[in-house]
């Protein structure tokens, strides 16, 4: 299985083989926002209008086949706070309105999980056996804070799922070609993690080299995933493509993934 680009009318996608709902990673292609926020920016911002925003998000749901009135989002803190959720935690189309955290898992038939990136990791999760679908946003802070495994922790609590049974594809990000950084991110991630940590981190001169994805995957496969899929794509190799917050000094939009309980692939 891999992660492959899809295009439903405008909207282009990035979707995992080994997830067998609806889901998708967004690119910057196919809305209807202007100027540093062209075009398919999901979260509202200073640049941007909640019009702009929720026409975005009603293209995403018409090509998913979701319903806007039942999609969840996060409030994000770069933490490793994850919410169960239903239907009734829908607040609107603008983040803001929602509850902080970092993280959704939900059971509900119809609703989508909607995290939001410009850089950091995306990762989405589905237990097929149980349907439970979990979002997630992990920065580099969250991704110390192993934020992944609580999400497969919240999946297990709250539905019952296996981590075996967990199909987890992880996202574009700002890749290691890219992801320099000084001696602070690195010594987060060893006190994290212990020595294994360091085959994803490269010292370059002065500077650190982390790769986010490979973190993230061995902490889901230290939670007990054994299906990972991940996303070659670098944010910021193709900011023509994706919003990269490095890139653009942080004036962009934002990229999304999202996730829906039931239904069958698009």
């Amino acid at each position: 299985m891999s992660v492959e680009t899809i295009k439903i009318g405008n909207v282009e996608l990035l979707t995992a083989g080994g997830i067998s709902v609806p889901h998708g990673f967004t690119t910057r292609l196919g809305g209807v926002s202007t100027g540093a926020n062209e075009s398919m920016n999901l979260a509202l911002n200073d640049r941007d209008t909640r019009q702009n925003v929720e026409e975005n998000l009603r293209r995403l749901g018409r090509a998913l086949g979701f319903d806007p009135e039942k999609l969840v989002m996060t409030r994000q803190i770069h933490s490793n706070l994850v919410r169960p959720v239903t239907e009734k935690d829908h607040l609107g189309l603008c983040h803001r309105d929602y509850p902080a955290c970092d993280g959704l898992v939900t059971a509900t038939p119809g609703v989508a999980l909607l995290v939001f990136t410009a850089d950091c990791t995306p990762i989405l999760l589905h237990d097929p056996v149980t349907g439970a679908v979990g979002a997630v946003h992990a920065g580099w802070r969250g991704t110390a804070k192993a934020i992944a495994a609580r999400c497969v922790e919240a999946m297990a609590e709250n539905y019952g799922a296996k981590p075996e049974n967990i199909h987890a594809a992880i996202g574009p990000n700002i890749a290691m070609c890219h992801f320099e950084t000084d001696g602070d991110v690195p010594q987060a991630m060893r006190e994290a993690f212990g020595p294994e940590i360091e085959a994803f981190i490269e010292r370059r001169g002065e500077k650190y080299h982390l790769d986010l994805k490979a973190i993230n995957a061995m902490v889901l496969s230290r939670a007990g995933v054994k299906h990972i899929e991940i996303s070659d794509a670098c944010t910021c190799c193709q900011s023509s493509r994706f919003w990269s917050h490095r890139v653009t000094a942080g004036i962009r939009g934002s990229q999304g993934a999202v996730i829906v309980c039931g239904g069958g692939r698009v």
